[in-house]
This record gives structure tokens, C-alpha cells and sequence, in this order.
């Protein structure tokens, strides 16, 4: 199973892949970054997907948090698999990671709009957060 650094680079492999980074969705904190910082900062693109991930997992009307068994007890999961936007030149994907990773933490994957595949992307981001582990 890849570790953080070697699923960032297996997301970075993805046609028109900008950057990807392994973000704890409670605290901000990224704990892996690869390729450009979208905005020119890791730690500000961190908070502030973050804030939007927090808003999703934690609003009822996409569905009641579930509890997991992780390593040190039970932890909240988001109720969704994935977060889509975007833009007039690009994509980001936020794709939540459960399991091995306790269920706080989410993988974001930007991508350009004009040479990346938003359905493949998906498809391949939720392969890798399936195996990821720390």
C-alpha cells in the first residue's frame, strides 16, 4: 500500500495533473504537497480547501456524518465520496480518504482543464485513496 509521498506521485502522473496535496480536513494542515501551489502557497490552498471540505462533510443536507474504528477510536466520516469545482482554466478534486487514514483526511488534485480528464481523474483519485496509507 503507497504512503502519502508515493500517492502524490501517482496522482501527479494524471494527464494535466497541476498539483496534488494530502490535506487533514479538521485542522488546515497539509501533510503532503506536490506540483505548484494553486494561489502560489501549499499552506493557503491547504486552509482554504479545507474550509471547504469542512463545510460539505459537516452540513446535513448532504448527509449525516458516520462513525469509523480508526487507530485511536471512533472518528466522524464525511457522507461524500468527492468534492468537484470549477473554473474557466481548471478542475480541483477533492476526494475524501477513509479507512487506513481515519476518515479526516482528503486528497486535492488540480488539474488544467484543457489537457486533464475530469472522469478519469476521479475514477483513478478514488483508487488511490483507497490504498493510501501513512
Amino acid at each position: 500500500m503507497p504512503g502519502i509521498d508515493e500517492s502524490l506521485l501517482e496522482a501527479m502522473r494524471l494527464p494535466g495533473a497541476r498539483s496534488a496535496a494530502v490535506v487533514d480536513w479538521v485542522s488546515g494542515l497539509a501533510l503532503g504537497v506536490a506540483g505548484e501551489a494553486p494561489g502560489g502557497d501549499h499552506e493557503a490552498a491547504a486552509c482554504e480547501t479545507a474550509e471547504l471540505a469542512r463545510m460539505v462533510a459537516e452540513y446535513r443536507s448532504f448527509g449525516p456524518l458516520t462513525t469509523a474504528r480508526g487507530p485511536d477510536g471512533s472518528t466522524a466520516v464525511p457522507p461524500v465520496e468527492d468534492i468537484i469545482t470549477t473554473n474557466a482554466d481548471s478542475y480541483h478534486l477533492l476526494r475524501f480518504v477513509t479507512g487506513a487514514l481515519d476518515g479526516s483526511f482528503f486528497l486535492h488534485l488540480w488539474l488544467a482543464r484543457d489537457e486533464g480528464n475530469l472522469a478519469l481523474a476521479r475514477m483513478r483519485l478514488a483508487r488511490i485513496a483507497d490504498r493510501m496509507v501513512l
